[in-house]
This record gives structure tokens, C-alpha cells and sequence, in this order.
């Protein structure tokens, strides 16, 4: 017998072009529930200061409760608590938004939903917040694609896309293949929903707060129709050259074989986001030749915390490779340097493997081939500091280089190591009921 969501896919299969209905019988007590069992204990609370374990406590009458006000339609999502969180690489701090319990628990039944209804429609330069989905796949796919005829890259940036989604739209992309009201609604509700910062409230009147269940493939959405449709279905089809795109969340590359139409797709790019409420960085963003025939002229470009650059190997052939970016290697040089500063009192058993585990998920991401060179400079520098930390708590107020190499005899540092061999041969394949809306 089939799930709810597995008839809602096998709709969006068997019949692309027709809209949806009566979805929110599928936010129920099951849905909720599964929902409920996935969040994490502990987790910070929104405006209600409500956690897990006091939800569950009387977790069949919350949720009818809850279950019995929707019906009644006097179900409000409650403000998002806005806190704000280090942003990499810049100093700043980015906002990111906490809803209330309840609300976690029907966004993330709505967000299945949206996701079962759209990933059959999303194209496949699409990367960002998808299910069996992740960055290397991305950078593998732009790599395929640079390796082609590719001369000219757009570096394209959306001045705070997701503080600026403009909600009629959003509305009119979802009632594209969506006609369900109810479900429209309680969509319009978490949009309109408002955000609470120190006390103070605050309408919402255009973008999507990061940090909610749904706010991920609603980005998606909206970006499906603002960009990629448009590139797949206007774009591509006006150009002489070849063209293509690969899309990370709000972060996205467009690859040009002329120039005189990366150019002209340069500007109306721009045009096209104003339509939608939004606007390109233009002083991030830029036209960088780049590729086979751009020769010593090719520039470089940073994309996913990769720098893009071209090189020949050594049989003297064009490749491009993927190196860590200067902005992220000094990001988390910073971050670890304050961990182990932070942690040198543990013990060097202790310390060491807490430092292997997050050495691991540095090679995990950054371990590409040709990029050897760069997480082994990250492993030195980690010595370094380990050394330099390790020394300040000892009486003696150093430790030799001798004495540090003895030590990680019995306790080794993990080394580095390649993890990621790109795959080069990624293809687009056709998605069912792309029209523009």
C-alpha cells in the first residue's frame, strides 16, 4: 500500500502538469508525530520556549490539540525568534530564525509535501537543500562543465536573497501546481508570520527566515521559476554557444562559450531578478574568462569554499582544479585555532581525538583531488598550534618539536588525505511540468 507521499509522487509523475489538491490531510497525526521524533532534544526553543521533552510529555494531546485548532483554522504560527549567528569569512553575523515547536512540526510535514511535489519538477544543475544532493556534486558538475567549451563564467550574487523572497510571488509559483486553498493558507501564514528580536516585534512583509523546516525548499521554489526555468527554457535556447548553469541554494554559476553573450545574460540577469523583488551584487558579482581558450588570461573564481583555477597537468594537458579559497582556509584556521586555545587544559588523549574528528571533516569536504597541497597546509598549521597551546600549559612554557613528534607517536594526529575524486560526466537530465508560471 502506498504512503501519502509516495501517491502525492506518483501523481506528480503519472500526471506533471496538474495541480495538487486536498494536501493537508496529509499533516495528521502520523506525519506529526514522525516529525516530532526527529528533533533533537535540547534544541534551542523559539518564542513558546517550548522543547522536545516537554512537548512529549503529553505528546497525544498536543498534538490534538494542535490537529483540532487547524481544522478550526485558529491554528497562527507564532513569531520566529530571530537570534544571530557568526557569519564565515566576513566578521558579521548572520540572522537565523527559530520557530516556535508546533510551528517545526507542521513546517517539516509541509516541507515533505513541497518536497515530494517539486523534486521530480527541479532541474538537475540544481544542488542546494535536496534529498541525496550535496556541494561535491555541484563542483563536480561545474567542473564537468568547465572542462567543455566554456570561455566566459558568470559569478552571480543575490544581494540577501532570503530576507527579500517577495511573498506574491512566492504565492503565485506555489498556486502554479498547487490548488489546494488550505494549503496555500497556512503557507501564506508562516510567511506572514513575523519575526520577534529582543522583545520587539516585527512584521514580515517580504522574505523567508532562515533556519524553519520549510524556508529550504521554499528558497528552492521560488528560485526555481525566478532562475532556473527561465536559463533552462529562455536563455539557452536564444544562445549561438553553449551554456549551463549549476545552482547551490542562493549561490550560482553560469558558464558562457561567447562572450558577447555572457554578457548580454549578464544583463538581463539583472532584469530579471528586479522583476522578482531582488537584486544582483554587483560588486560581487563579475564576468571572469576562464576555460580551454582563455590561455595565461583566465582569471579565477570561488564557489562552495573552492577556488576555480586552470592549470595543465602533468602531460601537459587543460584541466581545471579546485583548491580551498584563502577567504574559508583563514575562516577555519581561525575556528580551530580558538578550539584548541579553548580545550588545551583536556587531556592530550582526549584533546587529540576531539582535533582528529574535526581534521576528519575538513578532509571530508576540502579533500578534492589536486587540493593535497592545501589541507596539508591546514594539518601543518594545526601541528603548529597544537604544539604552541600544548606548550603554554606546561610548566616548562614550551615544548620542543622533539618532544611534540614523541607525543603524537602515541597519540597521532589524523593526516591528510584525498576523499573526493571528481566524477566527470554528469549529465542534465529532462524534468517533468518546468513551464514558466
Amino acid at each position: 500500500m502506498l504512503t501519502g507521499l509516495e501517491r502525492i509522487e506518483q501523481l506528480v509523475v503519472e500526471h506533471p502538469n496538474r495541480k495538487l489538491q486536498t494536501l493537508m490531510h496529509y499533516v495528521n497525526k502520523d506525519t506529526l508525530r514522525e516529525i516530532h521524533e526527529r528533533q533533537e532534544y535540547e534544541k534551542a526553543s523559539g518564542v513558546d520556549g517550548t522543547y522536545k521533552e516537554t512537548y512529549e510529555k503529553e505528546i497525544d494531546k498536543n498534538i490534538g490539540d494542535l490537529l483540532s485548532r487547524m481544522k478550526r483554522f485558529s491554528y497562527r504560527p507564532q513569531a520566529v525568534k530571530r537570534v544571530y549567528i557568526p557569519k564565515e569569512g566576513s566578521g558579521k553575523l548572520r540572522p537565523l530564525g527559530i520557530p516556535a515547536y508546533e510551528d517545526k512540526l507542521v513546517q517539516g510535514v509541509m516541507a515533505e509535501i513541497l518536497n515530494v511535489i517539486y523534486e521530480p519538477r527541479f532541474y538537475d544543475f540544481s544542488f542546494g537543500f535536496r534529498p541525496r544532493r550535496n556541494c561535491h556534486q555541484a563542483i563536480a558538475y561545474l567542473d564537468n562543465k568547465l572542462m567543455g567549451k566554456t570561455s566566459w563564467v558568470i559569478d552571480a550574487d543575490i544581494k540577501g536573497f532570503f530576507d527579500n523572497v517577495n511573498h506574491d510571488w512566492m504565492i503565485k509559483f506555489l498556486e502554479h501546481n498547487i490548488s489546494d486553498p488550505n494549503f496555500i493558507r497556512y503557507i501564506k501564514r508562516f510567511l506572514k508570520s513575523g519575526i520577534m528580536e529582543e522583545g520587539k516585534y516585527w512584521d514580515t512583509e517580504k522574505g523567508v527566515p532562515q533556519g524553519g523546516p520549510i524556508s529550504p525548499v521554499l528558497a528552492n521554489v521560488y528560485l526555481h521559476y525566478v532562475l532556473d526555468t527561465w536559463f533552462a527554457e529562455v536563455v539557452t535556447k536564444k544562445l549561438q554557444g553553449e551554456g549551463s548553469m549549476v545552482r547551490y541554494a542562493d549561490d550560482f554559476v553560469l558558464c558562457f562559450q561567447y562572450k558577447e553573450e555572457a554578457q548580454a545574460v549578464y544583463s538581463a540577469l539583472k532584469q530579471r531578478l528586479a522583476k522578482f523583488g531582488l537584486e544582483l551584487s554587483e560588486e560581487k558579482s563579475s564576468i571572469i574568462k576562464f576555460g580551454r581558450s582563455a590561455g595565461k588570461d583566465a582569471g579565477k573564481f570561488d564557489f562552495l569554499g573552492f577556488t576555480f583555477v586552470t592549470t595543465k597537468s602533468r602531460k601537459g594537458k587543460f584541466i581545471v582544479v579546485e583548491i580551498t579559497s584563502q577567504k574559508k582556509l583563514k575562516v577555519k584556521r581561525s575556528k580551530i585555532k580558538s578550539w584548541i586555545k579553548d580545550n588545551m587544559h583536556n587531556p592530550v588523549e582526549e584533546l587529540i581525538k576531539l582535533l582528529n574528528i574535526r581534521l576528519g571533516g575538513h578532509y571530508n569536504y576540502y579533500g578534492l583531488t589536486n587540493n593535497y597541497k592545501r589541507i596539508s597546509d591546514f594539518y601543518q598549521y594545526v601541528k603548529r598550534q597544537l604544539r604552541m597551546w600544548l606548550g603554554r600549559r606546561s610548566q616548562k612554557g614550551r615544548i620542543t618539536w622533539e618532544e611534540f613528534e614523541r607525543m603524537l607517536e602515541f597519540y597521532p594526529l589524523r593526516q591528510p588525505k584525498i576523499t573526493k575524486t571528481l566524477w566527470r560526466g554528469l549529465v542534465l537530465k529532462t524534468t517533468v511540468g518546468s513551464r514558466m508560471p
